[in-house]
């Protein structure tokens, strides 16, 4: 998350939402192949975008993917992406914290295609459309029939069910949930979602995966809010609370989180 006002954000985002804890048992582990050899991205928009631009990265400076294939359906979102990653890019050489050379090779290792058969043959394909859970379950439903058995799956969601959206797939035991966090390309942490379902070896190797283009893994099980925001609304929630019934001001109370808590 961007480095924001924290009682503004509060009172701008009030919507309530109820958690339940559950517990889990978790699918054992069988064996894996090394490695994501290609990758896909489905979906280029604010975040889309940015972990196609960074796995990009990581597989120029060392080589961890061969190709990473980023889809969009309308050709307008793809040109989009396209210009959001290039745009990026070129900011960085700009600011010399990338080589001309470096910025080429990043961008020739992504390949934008608005034809899904392109993704048939990846080995994991990370999803960040938008948070509709139906948009989300047809999605997989069609990926789990067109893809190689040995497809991976993850989802970018920072809230929906990883376990229905698994069970949509046909594939439960190869999917996990990557949150990101915004903007990708700065932020290093990404909670890694596992279900009831999910084969430890698949979890394992998705976070070594989430190591090798320079990001620091948490590991979670798939209950609402995950861990950041499970902790980050209810401390929301609480900042209107406090405006609303005037025991403090926004200002004070972003000095309070700021000085007093650490928050940027």
């Amino acid at each position: 998350m961007l480095p924001i006002s924290f009682a503004r954000w509060a009172f701008s985002n009030g919507s309530k939402s109820g958690f339940q804890l559950t517990r889990h048992q978790f699918s054992t582990s069988t064996t894996i192949g090394a490695g994501f050899d290609k990758l896909g991205v489905i979906g280029l928009g604010l975040m889309g975008h940015g972990i196609a631009q960074t796995a990009a990265a990581a597989a120029a400076k060392s080589g961890i993917h061969s190709s990473i294939i980023a889809y969009e359906s309308d050709p307008s979102f793809l040109e989009r992406g396209r210009d959001r990653i290039t745009k990026s890019v070129e900011k960085l050489v700009s600011k010399d914290k990338l080589s001309a050379a470096d910025a080429d090779a990043l961008l020739h290792k992504i390949t934008f295609t608005t034809d899904r058969n392109a993704l048939n043959d990846t080995d994991l394909i990370v999803e960040a459309i938008i948070e509709n859970m139906d948009l989300k379950k047809q999605l997989y439903s069609d990926l789990g029939k067109q893809c190689k058995s040995e497809t991976i799956f993850a989802s970018n969601t920072s809230s929906l069910s990883i376990t229905e959206m698994a069970l949509a797939s046909g594939r439960p035991e190869k999917f996990v949930g990557v949150h990101f966090f915004n903007p990708v390309q700065i932020m290093k942490l990404v909670e890694v979602i596992r279900t009831d379902h999910t084969d430890m070896a698949v979890f394992d190797k998705t976070m070594k995966w989430v190591e090798q283009i320079g990001k620091v893994g948490v590991k979670c099980r798939d209950t609402p809010g995950f861990i950041v925001n499970r902790l980050l609304v209810p401390s929301l929630m609480q900042a209107m609370l406090l405006m609303e019934r005037g025991d403090a001001s926004i200002n004070d109370v972003d000095l309070s989180m700021q000085l007093g808590a650490g928050h940027p």
